[in-house]
């Protein structure tokens, strides 16, 4: 199996369907023009003795070039490395570093940040695309030849072919490094929870540095189209509309403001089949919310770049609990996936019971997990515990193997020798009608060590007062439970993954102070 080739199965069986509609600036391309790109790009680099194995290293915003550098990556055996292009320009350089590549691709908007890293690596290819870009990434492969590459060794399998960087949610981002059996596991997953049919259309709203790509190469992996854009509620909707999309990931951030957006209830969005989403705990209330504004069904994914999508709770799932069968439910992450097992064990690696109370730290089991943090390897001995990937997340699980994430690891509270998980905090201050977002972080308590601290981003023309979200969690929660503090602010601090950044909001409070980040 080789990522690459998927372009060239519908090149074949249908090459003036569309492959990649990219709504931002209206550009679309079928796929057999984008094979055609594809193989030229991947011969270019072959002539150019980029040898196997290499390192690609892409800084751009969603685009279709991103998928050409992907595809012929894979296809002639080098390894793509892409970079979130939300960092700043030293950090960049930093992680750029972290895979030494011997070609950097850049778009035309991120020429400062390119000479940031330029002083960070010595790279001997350096490329860019754009309308406004120096011409220099289609000069390099227009002259190569659009035959099938051909390299000195057979490409695909357990070959390496792509490094994505995790969130940073606990600590500095690591480089998980996937194989292009890895990538086909997740995708496979996917196939399965999603319920991927032909006429389906895939909005990809995450961004392409990250593991929602791989979601979106498994549309085109079933001769589907891809649309893009770089997210915002308002035309997220007009390209359902316009588009006919079918499909979406959505992490909870994004559907709360599509939901609040002002065309949401007068744009036709009736195309939409199933939503995803994932990123992050989605409080109950939320979930019903999706389900009664929303024309389709949903499902859960929860998954990390380590190990793509892990567990799913089903269509099924989200049906039952809104007719009053199992509406616990909502509140789970689901089962495990169709090529994956979990386990939850304690701190020796015994498996908790499946009693729904005991906690313990989820493993995974699965050809989808990464092969590994590149060029970390102490790091990952502590991450592999024989054949199983530990995850850092804590949960129980019930007595028909459903998960319930309690908290990161690292994100749990201690205050006055009590555990207090702040998902479940979190779930109550959502309660409060005027809340869209909040945070639970632990704060240094003289008495108590730790005190629980609400950061909280309110609904659009909405008010709520300390007191109010207080008095929220209080009636849901036990005392030592509730929230000693609330801060207001517009916004909150997110990954790449959409996952909140709790160690940010922590960093003012912790200065100096010993606790773990």
């Amino acid at each position: 199996m080789n990522i690459g080739h998927i372009t060239a199965k519908w090149a074949s069986r249908a090459p003036d369907s569309e492959a990649i509609i990219d709504a931002t600036n209206g550009r679309r391309v079928t796929f057999g023009a984008l094979d055609a790109r594809v193989r030229r790009l991947a011969n270019a680099l072959i002539d150019q003795r980029v040898e196997k194995g290499a390192r690609i290293g892409v800084l751009a915003k969603n685009a279709i070039e991103y998928f050409e550098i992907y595809y012929a990556c894979a296809r002639a055996g080098f390894i793509a490395q892409p970079l979130n292009w939300r960092l700043s320009g030293p950090e960049l350089g930093r992680i750029l570093a972290d895979g030494d590549p011997t070609v950097v691709i850049s778009s035309d908007e991120f020429r400062r940040e390119r000479a940031d890293m330029q002083s960070a690596v010595d790279a001997p290819i350096w490329l860019e695309f754009g309308d406004n870009s120096d011409g220099s990434y289609e000069a390099f492969f227009s002259r190569a030849s659009d035959h099938e590459p051909v390299t000195s060794t057979t490409t695909g399998n357990d070959d390496p072919t792509l490094i994505l960087y995790t969130g940073g949610t606990t600590g500095i981002s690591k480089g998980a490094l996937h194989t292009h059996k890895t990538l086909f596991m997740g995708m496979l997953n996917q196939t399965v929870a999603e319920r991927v049919v032909p006429s389906d259309v895939y909005m990809l709203t995450g961004q392409m540095f990250h593991i929602p790509v791989a979601l979106a190469m498994n549309y085109m992996a079933h001769g589907c189209p891809v649309v893009l854009m770089n997210f915002d509620a308002v035309r997220a909707i007009e390209i359902i509309e316009a588009e006919r999309v079918s499909a979406f990931l959505g992490i909870t951030t994004m559907l709360n403001w599509m939901m609040a957006a002002p065309n949401f209830r007068t744009a036709d969005i009736s195309s939409l089949r199933n939503i995803q989403y994932g990123g992050g705990p989605m409080p109950a209330t939320v979930v019903k919310a999706a389900l009664e504004s929303f024309p389709c069904t949903l499902i859960q994914g929860y998954g990390q770049t380590e190990g793509m999508t892990m567990t799913f709770l089903s269509q099924e799932d989200h049906r039952d609990a809104i007719n009053g069968i199992h509406p616990e439910r909502l509140s789970s992450c689901g089962r495990e996936g169709f090529v994956t097992q979990v386990r939850v064990v304690d701190e020796d690696g015994r498996v908790v019971p499946r009693d729904g109370s005991t906690p313990g730290e989820i493993e995974i089991r699965s050809e989808a997990n990464m092969l590994g943090y590149w060029r970390k390897p102490e790091l990952n001995a502590q991450t592999f515990r024989d054949s199983w990937m530990r995850t850092g997340d804590i949960a129980t699980w019930d007595s028909d193997s459903y998960l319930f994430i309690v908290d990161r690891a690292k994100d749990m509270i201690i205050s006055g020798g009590e555990n207090i998980y702040s998902t479940q905090v979190e779930a109550a201050i959502h309660k409060h009608p005027a809340v869209l977002e909040a945070a639970v972080i632990g704060i240094p308590d003289e008495e108590w060590g730790e005190a629980v601290k609400a950061v909280v981003v309110l609904k659009p023309g909405q008010t709520a007062t300390a007191a109010e979200i207080i008095d929220t969690a209080k009636q849901h929660l036990a005392s030592y439970q509730k929230p000693k503090s609330v801060d207001f602010v517009d916004t909150l601090p997110k990954a790449p993954t959409g996952k909140i950044l709790k160690r940010e909001l922590r960093d003012r409070f912790w200065k100096d102070r010993d606790r773990k980040v």
